[in-house]
């Protein structure tokens, strides 16, 4: 397994975003299983993804899949009483750093919760309106 699959197992279920910025390339771009809009850029992307780290609990990867540059994570975890099961579908670029993290998750209503848990935690993070700001 490619070291920075391996290093993101451990860190994205943990919630810490200056670990997980240290994986992503520059300009990444992460697809949320929540909504059609990309964010851009390792600082955003981490932050979502520490936002992410919090709200999951019983996080676990079941299979791994993949070689080289491209590789997709089966993941199970509950977010609050709700379970959830999805996939991480994630691209290295040539440096060995993650360019493209798109995630796919189920049901529905699991992913609604995601969403509103998200959104509650961002609306108090500074940072966020920064980034909003340029997603705009």
């Amino acid at each position: 397994m490619h070291p920075t699959i391996s290093n993101m197992m451990e860190v994205v279920a943990k919630g810490d975003d200056t670990k997980i910025a240290g994986l992503l390339a520059e300009n990444v771009r992460f697809l949320p299983p929540t909504y059609w809009k990309t964010w851009t850029g390792r600082a955003p992307v981490a932050a979502v993804l520490g936002h992410v780290g919090h709200v999951f609990s019983d996080f676990s990867y079941r299979r791994v899949m993949g070689d080289g540059n491209d590789w997709a994570l089966e993941f199970q975890c509950k977010i609050g009483e709700l379970d959830a099961v999805g996939v991480d579908l994630i691209t290295l670029n040539d440096d060995g750093l993650i360019q493209l993290f798109e995630v796919t998750m189920r049901p529905y209503k699991s992913v609604g919760a995601l969403r509103e848990a998200i959104n509650a935690r961002v609306m108090t993070d500074a940072r966020f309106l920064k980034f909003r700001e340029a997603l705009s």
